[in-house]
């Protein structure tokens, strides 16, 4: 994740431990800095690590991204001769209340046929959010940061508004991205409680996150569990139907010819609390910790040994 690195988190120091055998970094580096990234951290990793490449130049090494700086055609170049690791196309932060930033990440995703990922960054009303979800993403393109404080998700009457389940129809694929300012259970909650679940649980890992309310992947997983969430439904939206969006179906499943990859799990019970990323808390009665982790069929984390 962002900022020059300042903030990353080495894929190895927090993948196996927490049943994690596959990361997809959301667009740390651009069409500038993608290939060093790649050399760099992609290539050196016991991780799978998959990618997406900004739409901005440098990536997420800043807010401040100039419309100058997108080169659609650059990306979707890059996309395809790495197309072995890299799944799609990131619009992030971006400040001017024009769409630019989606525009031409779209504009690079088709050429590469590639999904996008928005986060959305700056809700400025200009560019209002369901606007975002109902008419410029395509199918398959993905919202980061669904659950983030300024995404409108109810009405007066604590209701969840239409417009949401008019994206999925269209085939718009809602993604978690807790991070560490980016989940709130005041909109997390009532969307589960009335079954509009996110599409892929995730973390969106950086040192501010893993320091603060989001923490780990099975952290993540188990707050759903505590807004009432199905064990099955909270395993799928975190493996297979990920794997899917990424167009990589042979992930995110046990099916015999499929990578060995292989989590083992505890589900505690007991008294556990869980925060998001406004203060907000709610208690559980279960919590995920792993136990084991296999990486193409290899013992890569063994917690008792």
């Amino acid at each position: 994740d962002a900022w020059a690195g300042d903030n990353s988190v080495a894929p190895d120091v927090f993948s196996f431990r927490t049943g994690v055998t596959t990361m997809v970094d959301a667009g740390s580096s651009g069409w500038r800095n993608f290939e060093t990234f790649r050399h760099t951290v992609i290539d050196r990793a016991k991780t799978r690590v998959l990618a997406m490449i900004n739409i901005a130049g440098l990536g997420m090494m800043t807010d401040i991204v100039e419309q100058s700086d997108f080169d659609p055609g650059e990306v979707a170049r890059l996309a395809r001769k790495h197309r072995d690791v890299v799944v799609g196309v990131k619009s992030a932060h971006y400040q001017l209340p024009d769409w630019a930033s989606v525009d031409r990440a779209i504009e690079a995703g088709r050429a590469a046929a590639i999904p996008i990922m928005v986060d959305f960054g700056y809700f400025l009303p200009e560019r209002p959010y369901w606007q975002l979800v109902t008419e410029r993403l395509r199918p398959g393109d993905i919202s980061t940061h669904c659950f983030r404080g300024p995404v409108p998700w109810v009405d007066g009457k604590g209701k969840i508004y239409d417009y949401p389940k008019k994206a999925r129809s269209r085939g718009v694929r809602f993604d978690v991205g807790h991070g560490g300012g980016s989940f709130v259970l005041r909109n997390a909650v009532p969307a589960t409680a009335q079954g509009f679940y996110p599409d892929s649980i995730s973390t969106d890992l950086h040192v501010g996150s893993m320091n603060g309310a989001m923490m780990d992947m099975p952290t993540t997983m188990s707050k759903f569990l505590a807004m009432g969430m199905p064990l099955k439904e909270v395993i799928l939206r975190s493996t297979w139907i990920p794997a899917q969006m990424i167009q990589r179906s042979q992930l995110g499943h046990l099916t015999p010819g499929s990578p060995a990859d292989v989590a083992v799990w505890k589900l505690m019970e007991g008294e556990f609390g869980y925060a998001d990323a406004a203060g907000g808390g709610i208690g559980g009665k279960q919590r995920l910790s792993c136990e084991l982790t296999l990486k193409d069929g290899r013992i890569s984390w063994n917690w008792n040994g």
